[in-house]
C-alpha cells in the first residue's frame, strides 16, 4: 500500500521538469529543427521559474545540445536511448509524503495500446531516472499512462473511461479495479472516470490532460468547443461539460476555446489550451498561432489567478499529435537526490552513471 504517499498536484513546487530531446530517428525528424527550437524555447521558461530541466539525450547528440543551451542552464543531460519524447507518458510519477518528501512511481508503457514501439520509453526510469531519486521506484506491471491521470490537492484522481478500457492496454481490468490500482500505487482517495470528451486525432484514447485539469482553488479547466458550435467535436466536448456539472458539481468551470488546425494532409490535429505545464507560479500553456490563442489565454488567468501565464508557441508539437503537457513531466522538491540537484545548480551538466 503507498500508505501517506499521494500523488502530488502538478501546482506542487518542483525543482525540475523531465524532457527527452528530439533526435532525427524519432517522428520529429520531417520538424527536427523547428521542433528543437520550440523546445529550448520550453526549457528557458522553465529555467525562468526556478526549476531545472533533466534532459534524456541520444548520445550523438549531447554536445550539439550543450552548445544550444546557455553555459548557466540549469540542466543536467542524459545520455539514453529512447522510442520518441513523450515523457508524461513513460517518465515516473511523484507521490508525496506527508512530511513533502517524493518517490518515483511507474507504470507499464506500452504505445498507447500497442500503436506504436515504445520498448525503449518503458525503460527509461529503470535505466536513466531512477536513480536520480531519493527514495527507490515503485513500479507495477499495470498499462498506465502519465497523461491519462489528473489529481489536486484532496487526492481525487480524474480519468476517462475511453483511455483505460482499450483491452490493448490491461484486457479486461475494469474500473472499479483500475480503481484499486490507484489507491495502491498513487494514494489517491476518490476516483472519477469521465465518460465523455475526445479529439480528433488522439492517439491516446482520450487522455485525461487533453481534456479537463484541476486548479488549486477548486476549479475545472476544460476543452470546450463553445467557439464552433457547428464543429465534429461541439456535442462531445459539451456532454463533458455537462457530465462535469453532474459528476462534480462543486467545482467552477472554465472553458477554452477549440482550435481548428489541420495538417498538411488535411487530418484534424487534436490541438488542445488545455494540454498546459503548470512549473512553480507559472503556467507554460500552449498556443498555436491561431485566432483562439488570446481568448485561452484569458480563461487560463481567472482560473489560475495566482500564477503567471507564459504562453509558448507549440504548433510544431501539434503535427505529432500532442502538445506540452505531454513532452514533460515535473519532479516535486525533495524527490531528487542533493547531488543531482547540485549538478542542475552548476550549469549545464552530463550526467554519468557513476553519479548515482
Amino acid at each position: 500500500m503507498q500508505g501517506t504517499r499521494v500523488m502530488a498536484p502538478e501546482w506542487d513546487k518542483v525543482d525540475a521538469v523531465l524532457l527527452a530531446w528530439p533526435h532525427s530517428q524519432t517522428d520529429w525528424a520531417p520538424w527536427l529543427s523547428q521542433a528543437r527550437q520550440t523546445y529550448l524555447d520550453i526549457i528557458n521558461a522553465i529555467n525562468r521559474y526556478q526549476a531545472g530541466v533533466i534532459i534524456l539525450c541520444a548520445p550523438d547528440d549531447i554536445d550539439d545540445l550543450k552548445a544550444l543551451l546557455p553555459e548557466q542552464a540549469k540542466a543536467l543531460l542524459i545520455p539514453a536511448s529512447y522510442n520518441d519524447t513523450w515523457m508524461r507518458d513513460y517518465g515516473f510519477i511523484s507521490c508525496v509524503d506527508d512530511q513533502g518528501y517524493g518517490a518515483p512511481v511507474e507504470f507499464r508503457f506500452n504505445g498507447w495500446g500497442e500503436k506504436f514501439d515504445a520498448s525503449e520509453d518503458n525503460m527509461a526510469n529503470q535505466r536513466y531516472l531512477a536513480a536520480l531519486c531519493e527514495q527507490p521506484l515503485r513500479s507495477s506491471p499495470v498499462v498506465l499512462e502519465g497523461g491519462a491521470l489528473e489529481i489536486n490537492q484532496a487526492g481525487h484522481l480524474l480519468t476517462t473511461a475511453q483511455c483505460l478500457l482499450n483491452p490493448k492496454r490491461n484486457g479486461e481490468l475494469s474500473l472499479t479495479e483500475y480503481a484499486h490500482v490507484f489507491e495502491e500505487m498513487l494514494g489517491c482517495s476518490k476516483t472519477t472516470v469521465l465518460q465523455h470528451g475526445h479529439l480528433e486525432g488522439d492517439d491516446t484514447d482520450g487522455h485525461v490532460d487533453t481534456l479537463v485539469r484541476f486548479t488549486p482553488h477548486y476549479g475545472l479547466v476544460i476543452q470546450a468547443a463553445f467557439n464552433r458550435a457547428d464543429d465534429s467535436h461541439f456535442a462531445g466536448l459539451k456532454s463533458l461539460c455537462d457530465e462535469c456539472m453532474q459528476v462534480l458539481p462543486e467545482y467552477e468551470q472554465f472553458h477554452l476555446p477549440l482550435p481548428h488546425i489541420v495538417n498538411e494532409s488535411g487530418d484534424r490535429l487534436p490541438a488542445s489550451y488545455a494540454n498546459f505545464l503548470i512549473c512553480n507560479r507559472a503556467i507554460l500553456l500552449p498556443v498555436y498561432g491561431q485566432p483562439e490563442d488570446t481568448s485561452a489565454i484569458e480563461v487560463m488567468q481567472r482560473a489560475y489567478p495566482d500564477h503567471i501565464i507564459e504562453p509558448i508557441d507549440c504548433s510544431v508539437l501539434i503535427q505529432q499529435y500532442g502538445s506540452l503537457h505531454c513532452i514533460s513531466m515535473q519532479v516535486p522538491t525533495n524527490t531528487l537526490r542533493p547531488s543531482v540537484l547540485a549538478m542542475l545548480e552548476k550549469g549545464v551538466s552530463i550526467y554519468a552513471s557513476d553519479h548515482a
